[in-house]
């Protein structure tokens, strides 16, 4: 037995039969010793609801319920995998809410209103789907959003583009739409090894917290436009990378305040958000 009680998650998986699937981006972190770790950079837990997204056989459901967590909403696409979440809601009883759902199509804002706590989002995201649940989390609205915070695995090379600062290889427009109106930080890498099975990428925690108001403000919608533009033809001046966009940059980049000879790496958040409030709402 391990320090919930429970027994330890190798013998979980060999139970219920939970072979991690490729299909589902499955990777299952077994030491419990890390996945507290991982909890206690996602708290504080104490009076609050935690969303997990692709809890599996649970090692992480289990260490945010060691580490104070009020309730945790643990969100599970594979079928296979609730008997042994079940097992770990009758450990902690009236703590765990299981719900066999797909995540893309979850409405996450109407569960967390209905959590009755302040919520947080903590998990070791599927990767084939990170990078859009995430896109979805900055994007909320209104702001700041319904969540505290989120604390989140990702391959390092997303982790990256995620906490990347102007004129570095990573920035880019998850950059952008990251530090538009949060904080991102990356907390530590971990190795494959750690994981069940084990991946051919190093992953790393990263920790994203809200700020009361955005960096500079603008709309949504047209953030996402320019960044796009401007990316797409990174290593092109903006006078001609954002003709994807829109026919004559030139006059939206003086509105902006923005040097036509000027790349997208070179443009802060707050850049970004001057372009995105100059264009022109009809595009």
């Amino acid at each position: 037995m391990t320090d919930d009680g429970l027994p330890p998650l190798r013998e979980v998986i060999a139970r219920h039969g939970l072979r991690a699937r490729k299909a589902l981006g499955q990777n299952f972190l077994l030491d419990l010793n890390l996945t507290r770790k991982i909890a206690r950079a996602a708290g504080p837990l104490k009076g609050h609801a935690v969303i997990e997204v692709g809890p599996g056989p649970g090692g992480l459901t289990r260490a945010l319920l060691l580490e104070g967590a009020e309730k945790v909403i643990a969100i599970e696409r594979d079928a296979r995998a609730i008997p042994a979440l079940k097992e770990i809601a009758a450990r902690w009883p009236g703590r765990l809410e299981i719900i066999h759902a797909d995540a893309l199509k979850t409405d996450f804002a109407a569960l967390a209103g209905g959590a009755g706590l302040p919520v947080r989002i903590a998990a070791n995201l599927p990767y084939n789907i990170a990078t859009p649940l995430l896109t979805g989390w900055l994007l909320a609205e209104p702001w700041p959003p319904w969540w505290r915070s989120l604390t989140l695995m990702f391959q390092r090379e997303v982790a990256a583009r995620i906490t990347a600062k102007p004129r570095s290889k990573p920035y880019g427009r998850l950059s952008v739409l990251a530090q538009w109106r949060a904080r991102a930080d990356k907390l530590f890498d971990i190795p494959p090894a750690a994981f069940t099975p084990p991946p051919k990428v190093t992953s790393s925690l990263v920790r994203i917290d809200p700020l009361p108001a955005p960096v500079h403000p603008c709309p949504a919608g047209a953030l996402q436009k320019v960044t796009a533009a401007a990316f797409n033809q990174r290593r092109k001046m903006l006078r001609q990378s954002l003709k994807g966009l829109i026919s004559a940059p030139l006059p939206l980049l003086e509105a902006a305040g923005i040097s036509q000879t000027k790349r997208a790496e070179d443009l802060t958040p707050e850049d970004f958000c001057r372009l995105a409030e100059a264009l022109p709402r009809t595009i």
